[in-house]
């Protein structure tokens, strides 16, 4: 089943509202805002559409049922045909559900005294099935019984898991009598469950095997105990090692140390810095930890038996790199944990938890950023220049663009080979020719014409030995030392995670062998004495890609935990070679996605070090990426070129200001990939974009806009333009291609912006809205009849301190707004002044309100961890915009379809801070008038403009805040010219007749009369727009292009 539109929605709303979810939502709200428009897109009638009596509904809220005496209430119950099918219980944001006990308890409680086979707990943050048919007690452990649990950023992803149980389709066929759901069969997904395990049971048992190893002698001891296992197993079905040499350690005991006996060997074979035990010439930094630790066999043998059939699914050697890579991405978003009392467990590292999870670069994303990286740097090359060629990724990860660039690299030399030396060696050319040896990228010299006949037939034997090419069973093949040199020579990599590191090095290494067999292997350590794997120590390193040692310089005083986390790296010394010719020649990858507020909770000194050194972390709450796209920038060579995926918020936040301003002083944007709304990370929404850059100067760059990404993947289907770098500045960036362009610059280059000429601004911001905001029930002469949510009953308020409330729901073009609800506003407001009123002449002037207020007084002081405690318990906590509320104004939703508007003629109506914003002219503007620019925000060209400035969102959305309408061009009228003041007027004429109709439209009551004032309605909007056209002085081909988009 596909995952339903409104729930990509509800996911990308609920990120947006994360925080005051955290601090001010409540149950209730979690039931209205999510939980119940998710059970309608699985099918439910949750709010009852088809009006049926109570004891027919599907879905019930507190359904009462009776349990040893107790009577209990489940928030819901969902039933069919007269049968209760499962409940649901709701819970507040603090309730802890995948750690917590009572949540748990309670509701299997409640199903299992109802003899229901499952329940859900969910507070839309987390999701949590139980399997209710056990009994149970109130100590068990959360986890146990339970079934599912799926955190919100999952839903997409694991949909399937959800509607396959619990959609109404579903239940009606049995869904629920087949538990537990069927497990996918995804490799990556089973392999990842695996290998999670292993490392669950190697944690236990090297921890009570080994008790005073250290938290990060063990992470790596489990790690490197994986991957070589992996590493050899895979070896096996590639048929490089004997079939189940690992097998053979299930018979008898002492298995760690006859598996370290196979380490060892593998060591001699291979050469990598995975087997690496013990000091050699050259190779430094060899493995301490792990020869004298000590293993249970019956780990050991439970890991190494689920490797063979019929206990493993796996193929081993025909798993790509690219599914172990994604298997590993995973995998390393945890680290291994030990308490003071040495208890082991396993956690998301913070940097993965505060990102919501951790998402794998599709391989052909990847593809791509190669083939426009690398790619361009070979063309025109021979091997022997691509010899020179150094390929970075600064945040390696699992290494998955690594993979790709080596392996974009091993496919073009084997075909500039095929094409130009494989015909001269099939033309009969010996090895030793010129011709060959000028192919070569590194011949071998030739003894002069006196050396030794030896001499010289040692040179012919070693010239053929040298090729880089054999043939086998028919077909040409890179030679395993020319896969070797290529690796070494090309391929670098550096991230902050140890793990990662050695999972990088697996990964290449891997790669390395593919196609190799046990025969290949053997002649290469017979026949040039060298082992068959590189050591790849000197080209993928651990460090800290954004901070070197001369942290230290600023401060001295650094604890060696704080150093030990901040891992300082220091390019020039770890990459002596490389910089001595100038620097990387690519630097390709997916650079970690983190707020920088985030990072402040673990890494503190990181985040005032990036302020302090890097240009493009100067403003706001920047993102890390943008400090890796600096630095990536300055790892190049003078030729270099970078190619990234990353989120394109920087094209107009204000954190992206910065960036974009080191990107604009040189002209460094080659092309940019564009994917507007477009989802590329499966199970996330994030908005990314391609950027590509070089170290040079560039008069231009291609911008590839792409709507429909299926398309694009399968036919390269977008709108592609060329932008001059003229366009590129800090300004936002809104590049505009095809039909569209020439209109978009001839708005663009208006002088004034609504943003010059007005003041954009927020709602009120509470801090308690349960408490503030009211629900209308009745209007009395002297009172107002109101709906607490914090207290869930209806109060009498006087007049004098509430006023209508408007949210973005309220908001239509043109119509009036609604007083469907209120604000308790206890502040004096006198011009810019506003004070919160002395509580003894609120307790004489409003005592129904000040007794309101008495009974939530406990609820307003513990806002925000008692922020409000003190006199001014009763107001705000954030008093931002509140002398702008009762003036007259324009309003506009902060997330909308197409851009629209709504007046507020008499100020009478009060903002939602999350809903919507205002919009009040400065006083030099004035005299445009709020009807003039209400009609410019109503009309067909704005509609049409304001997706190029805005930023889109899932479903079609797109953000309505004052970064963006601060970005419309506004045709102020020139008083002095009397043919402008005509327009003026009659704008002003349109928009008055425009807002009495529809006051007309919302009061006549017979069909006909609607459907007249409709049609008229819909004749002055066009006498609007045509009269909007006449300003911006459009042409009959460019009004053409508007009308078409906008229909």
């Amino acid at each position: 089943m596909a995952v339903p539109e409104k729930i990509l929605e509800l996911v990308e709303r609920f990120d947006l509202v994360i925080d005051k979810y955290k601090s001010s939502y409540k149950e209730e709200e979690i039931k209205i805002e999510f939980i119940n428009p998710f059970f309608e897109a699985l099918g439910w009638d949750v709010r009852n559409k088809s009006n049926k009596p109570p004891d027919q509904r599907e879905v019930r809220f507190e359904d009462t049922l009776r349990s040893e005496g107790e009577t209990q209430r489940p928030d819901y119950s969902f039933w069919l045909d007269r049968e209760r099918k499962f409940f649901l219980d709701a819970k507040k944001p603090s309730v802890n559900i995948e750690g917590g006990i009572t949540p748990a308890f309670q509701i299997k409680r409640y199903a299992y005294s109802s003899t229901l086979p499952l329940a859900i707990v969910t507070d839309f943050e987390e999701f949590a099935v139980y399997d209710c048919r056990i009994k149970p007690f109130k100590f068990d452990k959360p986890q146990k019984s339970r079934l599912l649990l799926i955190k919100y950023y999952e839903y997409e992803k694991r949909w399937d898991e959800i509607a396959s149980l619990f959609s109404k389709e579903s239940v009606q066929k049995g869904s629920l009598g087949s538990i537990p759901p069927p497990k996918g069969d995804k490799v990556d997904d089973a392999l990842l469950e695996d290998i999670s395990d292993w490392r669950n049971a190697l944690a236990a048992s090297i921890t009570k095997m080994n008790p005073e190893i250290s938290q990060k002698s063990l992470n790596y001891a489990v790690q490197m105990t994986i991957d070589r296992i992996l590493f050899l197993r895979i070896c096996e079905d590639r048929s490089i090692e004997d079939s189940e040499r690992l097998k053979g350690l299930l018979d008898g005991d002492d298995v760690y140390k006859r598996l370290f006996e196979l380490f060892e060997e593998a060591d001699k074979r291979y050469n990598s810095g995975l087997f690496h035990f013990h000091p050699e010439e050259e190779r430094n930094n060899f493995d301490a930890i792990t020869p004298s630790i000590k293993i249970e066999d019956n780990v050991l043998k439970n890991i190494i038996q689920s490797l063979y059939y019929p206990d493993s699914p796996y193929v081993f050697s025909e798993i790509p790199a690219d599914i172990l890579g994604h298997v590993y991405e995973q995998f390393l978003g945890k680290v291994i944990q030990l308490d003071e009392s040495h208890k082991v467990s396993v956690v998301e590292k913070p940097e993965v938890r505060k990102a919501g999870g951790v998402y794998y670069t599709p391989p052909y994303i990847v593809d791509y950023i190669v083939k426009n990286t690398v790619g361009k740097l070979l063309e025109g090359k021979t091997p022997k220049e691509a010899s020179d060629l150094r390929i970075l990724d600064p945040a390696c990860g699992s290494g998955s663009f690594l993979i790709v660039a080596y392996q974009h690299l091993l496919d073009w030399h084997l075909d500039w080979y095929k094409a130009r030396l494989v015909p001269l060696l099939d033309a009969g050319e010996k090895s030793t020719s010129k011709g060959v040896q000028d192919l070569l990228p590194s011949p071998i010299e030739k003894p002069g014409k006196n050396a030794r006949f030896r001499s010289k037939k040692i040179w012919e034997r070693a010239s053929v030995a040298t090729l880089p090419i054999e043939e086998r069973a028919g077909e040409w093949h890179l030679k395993t030392a020319e896969r070797k040199r290529i690796l070494l020579n090309n391929i670098y990599g550096v991230d902050i995670d140890t793990q990662a590191v050695e999972v990088t090095k697996l990964s290449l290494l891997l790669k390395v062998l593919e196609g190799e067999n046990k025969a290949t292997i053997t002649d290469l350590n017979m026949y040039s004495d060298e082992r068959a794997l590189p050591d790849l120590g000197n080209n993928i390193k651990c460090g800290n890609s954004l901070i070197g040692w001369d942290i230290l310089e600023d401060r001295p005083g650094l604890s060696q935990e704080e150093l030990e986390r901040i891992n300082p790296f220091m390019w020039e010394d770890e990459f002596n070679d490389v910089f001595a010719k100038g620097g990387f020649d690519a630097v390709i990858g997916n650079p970690p996605y983190i707020r920088i507020q985030m990072m402040k909770e673990w890494a503190p000194v990181e985040v005032e070090f990036y302020k302090e050194h890097y240009q493009a972390a100067e403003k706001g709450n920047y993102d890390i990426y943008v400090v890796f796209v600096e630095k990536g920038l300055g790892l190049l060579n003078e030729s270099g070129r970078l190619g990234f995926i990353l989120p394109n918020k920087f094209f107009n936040s204000q954190y992206g200001q910065p960036l974009r301003s080191v990107l604009s002083v040189s002209n460094h944007v080659s092309k940019i990939v564009h994917f507007n709304h477009e989802q590329v990370f499966p199970g996330a929404t994030t908005y990314t974009c391609l950027l590509f850059l070089c170290k040079s100067h560039s008069d231009n760059f291609e911008f590839v806009k792409v709507d429909d990404l299926v398309e694009w993947r399968t036919s390269g289907r977008s709108i592609i333009g060329t932008i001059s770098a003229d366009n590129i500045s800090d300004r936002e960036w809104n590049f505009v291609v095809g039909k569209d362009a020439k209109i978009f610059e001839k708005l663009y280059s208006l002088d004034s912006k609504l943003g010059d000429i007005a003041d954009i601004f927020v709602g009120l911001q509470t801090s308690a809205d349960k408490v503030f905001i009211l629900d209308l029930i009745e209007e009395k002469s002297d009172c107002l009849k109101l709906k607490s949510k914090a207290l869930n009953e209806e109060w009498e308020f006087e007049k004098g301190l509430l006023f209508p409330l408007v949210s973005g729901t309220d908001v239509n073009r043109y119509k009036q707004l609604p007083s469907r609800q209120y604000i308790l506003f206890p502040y004096m407001v006198d011009c810019h002044t506003v004070k919160l009123i002395d509580f003894n002449k609120l307790l004489e002037n409003y005592p129904k309100t000040t007794a309101y207020l008495l009974k939530n007084k406990n609820l307003l002081e513990g806002r925000e961890k008692g922020k409000a405690k003190g006199s001014g318990w009763y107001g705000y906590i954030y008093l931002k915009n509140m002398s702008k509320q009762s003036i007259e104004k324009i309003c506009v939703p902060r997330l909308v379809e197409s851009l629209y508007a709504a007046y507020d003629a008499d100020g009478s109506h009060f903002l939602d801070n999350v809903d919507v914003g205002g919009i009040i002219l400065k006083s030099k503007y004035q005299n445009q008038g709020f009807r003039y620019i209400l009609g410019l925000l109503n009309s067909k060209l704005f509609r049409w403009y304001f997706p190029f400035v805005s930023a889109p969102f899932r479903g079609g959305w797109l953000s309505a805040n004052r970064q963006f309408l601060s970005q419309l061009p506004v045709r102020t009228i020139d008083f002095s010219d009397p043919q402008d003041v005509a327009r003026h007027d009659k704008m002003v004429s349109l928009v008055e007749t425009m807002l009495d109709l529809h006051k007309q439209l919302q009061e006549v009551g017979t069909p006909h009369e609607k459907t007249r004032i409709q049609n008229q309605i819909d004749y002055t909007d066009k006498q609007i727009d045509a009269l909007v056209y006449e300003l911006y002085n459009l042409t009959e081909d460019e009004i053409a292009i508007v009308e078409e988009s906008t229909k």
